[in-house]
């Protein structure tokens, strides 16, 4: 941004051209300067002019609204008229000449920091265009005390994009995945970010604030959200496998809570549950654990036991658990035949023949 007396440059650099950096540009100029230039020109990009029609011209709504709050006029230059904007143009030659070319920066931090000091130095000493007396740093002395006041509320420059989450607890974002709580999956939720952070909120609830990444495909994740997701699934899975056992045996209930009242570990013993259903059937593991109730011993180990004295009662051999490899396995997968007709319409000759 140039101011039209003096020749004051203000220079900032970003990482994309979208309308909340064009206008950040503005602000900081604007804190730069002290002050607001009454009228500001625009070329016609779209951050300005949406349409235009010889003088019926469509604004930006977001740049009238900011514009009306830091009480400037926008106005936009004529199109293909180089004349009405030559200022800027000089000023960007100068700038590629004089500040950019083989310059070394780290990052854009640094960069920024480079332009900050060379408009307050070189760029200002230099001698004023329209006047050879002046240097550029004199005549803005003359120009500052005819600016506008800046306000002192600053015009809120977030970017609002409405997202829609998956099934997975994470919000993309500028090609990044950023973490959530597990609660607010499959729900809309609303992304607000500055330069620095992003803010995932629901409705008026913030639900939590990252350090923005400007990387592409990176996974931005708050510790305690992986952490209570990974203990919500064990909890689900605890909860699958009790309800399983509940159904096929329903004394498992009553087990399970004199097991929870002695403060036994009820996920080993829900585990040592299935593997016995797995191995004697619901029917076995229904009667044995009545038996093992009815003796005042809310253990696996005592069902375990009665489950080996019926067994022992019927003379059956031991239950043993085969583990057998995935090309034995395979052999019992059933196959759906194909329907072979369609080969004899090969031997069928065609209409061409």
């Amino acid at each position: 941004m140039v101011l039209s007396y003096s020749r004051r440059i203000f220079l900032r650099f970003f990482l994309n051209a979208r309308m909340e950096n064009f206008l950040r540009g503005h602000v900081d100029a604007f804190t730069e300067w002290r002050g607001i230039p009454r009228v500001v020109l625009y070329d016609n990009l779209k951050s300005a002019v949406l349409e235009r029609h010889g003088d019926a011209i469509r604004f930006h709504p977001t740049l009238l609204e900011f514009a009306g709050h830091y009480r400037y006029e926008p106005r936009p230059v004529a199109i293909a008229r180089g004349n009405e904007k030559g200022r800027v143009e000089r000023a960007i030659r100068y700038v590629r000449d004089n500040f950019f070319a083989a310059r070394d920066f780290v990052d854009l931090e640094d960069l920024n920091r480079q332009a900050e000091a060379w408009c307050n130095g070189v760029a200002a000493d230099r001698r004023c265009p329209d006047q050879n007396t002046l240097s550029v740093r004199e005549a803005f002395a003359e120009e500052q005390p005819r600016l506008l006041n800046v306000p002192d509320t600053v015009f809120p420059l977030i970017e609002r994009v409405e997202v829609s989450v998956g099934k997975t607890p994470y919000v993309r974002f500028d090609l990044n995945d950023y973490s959530i709580p597990h609660t607010h999956v499959r729900r809309p939720l609303t992304v607000l970010a500055d330069l620095d952070y992003v803010r995932i909120v629901d409705g008026s609830q913030v639900l939590v604030r990252h350090r923005r990444s400007y990387d592409k495909g990176a996974q931005i994740e708050e510790p305690t959200h992986i952490e209570a997701l990974t203990q919500h699934k064990r909890a689900a899975r605890g909860h699958r496998a009790t309800n399983h056992l509940v159904l096929a045996a329903p004394a498992c209930q009553t087990l399970l809570l004199r097991a929870a009242e002695r403060g036994d570990n009820l996920g080993t013993i829900t585990v040592t549950l299935m593997r016995l259903l797995e191995r004697y059937g619901a029917a076995e593991l229904q009667a044995a654990i009545l038996e093992a109730l009815e003796r005042d011993v809310p253990h696996p180990n005592a069902v375990r036991l009665a489950l080996e004295r019926r067994r022992e009662l019927r003379n059956q051999p031991p239950p043993v658990a085969l583990n057998l490899p995935a090309h034995v396995l395979a052999k019992d997968v059933v196959v759906q035949p194909h329907n072979l007709d369609i080969y004899d319409q090969l031997k069928e000759p065609s209409d061409d023949e």
